[in-house]
């Protein structure tokens, strides 16, 4: 796929996915585009053909990208989509760019929550909306009263939260392949919120979670009425390794990469945990992480 001449200077070919992803892990992305900011999307996404896919990447924290990397388009909104400002007393406009945990500090700053729980999430709001992630109790869309989006051709539409189906972990749009610009959160007046609470959530955070080594963060979403984690442990799977990667030993829902994993690994290793708890357990765990991408040729398959 070429790229229009204006646009090259933003423009990679071949780009490695590891350098994006959490995981350290991916293939080369056909073309990878960083935008100077949301006109510069717009008329870029208007030169893409229509056939050709488009993958939205932010912080990279809930993604695996395939050892084959990505057909088409990756485009890159952390960078770019930075805007975060108060509109009213209990109102905040956040572009998709921004790193959750952002978020957090400046909601506390003008004294609004709950908020505090957007630290946990080790991602941008972009990411953060398209999947509903969570952390402590809260999650994305609760706070969500409308979002900006684009479509495949560079037209930007401003929604509403109630067109969107929400769930837990998940997100269904109105309408396929539109990309997140930005979104209204709605919170209420907490004036005695402080750093100290986000501060103490993020400790423990880090004593129950293998917080600085190479993961995506929780692989799998809870099943009702249970943890992951919980599953998977008792199916005696902490510690498990295929290559160079494993299931981490101090929260068995992460799995790591020490350096040297391959996306086919971690791939293969959701799978020997997904047959492994449903044996046990008879529960099948569902991954919150996003695959995404072509194998590479000499990656085999294993369940």
């Amino acid at each position: 796929m070429s790229v229009a001449a204006e646009f090259l200077p933003r423009t990679r070919y071949g780009e490695r996915m590891s350098r994006h992803t959490s995981w350290h892990v991916g293939g080369p992305a056909e073309v990878f585009f960083a935008p100077r900011d949301r006109a510069d999307l717009a008329a870029f996404l208007r030169t893409v053909p229509p056939d050709a896919p488009v993958h939205w990447i932010g912080l990279g924290s809930n993604l695996l990208v395939r050892d084959g990397g990505l057909r088409g388009v990756a485009i890159a909104t952390h960078g770019a989509l930075e805007r975060l400002e108060r509109r009213s007393e209990t109102t905040v406009y956040c572009e998709a760019g921004v790193a959750c945990a952002r978020i957090a500090r400046q909601c506390i700053r003008w004294g609004l929550g709950p908020a505090e729980f957007f630290a946990g999430i080790p991602g941008t709001l972009g990411g953060a909306l398209a999947m509903n992630a969570g952390a402590f109790g809260g999650d994305t869309w609760s706070h969500v009263r409308e979002v900006e989006t684009v479509d495949r051709r560079g037209e930007e539409h401003t929604r509403s939260a109630r067109e969107y189906e929400v769930g837990y972990r998940t997100v269904r749009p109105p309408v396929a392949g539109e990309g997140f610009l930005a979104a209204t959160l709605h919170f209420e007046r907490a004036p005695r919120a402080s750093a100290a609470e986000v501060r103490s959530l993020l400790a423990r955070r880090k004593a129950s979670q293998p917080i600085g080594e190479w993961s995506c963060g929780s692989v799998f979403t809870n099943p009702p009425g249970d943890h992951a984690a919980r599953l998977i442990e008792t199916a005696g799977l902490k510690g498990l390794a295929l290559g160079d990667a494993s299931v981490s030993t101090k929260h068995a829902n992460f799995i790591i990469n020490h350096g040297a994993a391959t996306a086919a690994d971690i791939e293969r290793l959701i799978g020997r945990v997904q047959a492994q708890v449903e044996r046990v357990h008879g529960v099948r765990l569902v991954p919150e992480v996003r695959i995404i991408g072509d194998e590479s040729p000499a990656a085999g398959r294993e369940g």
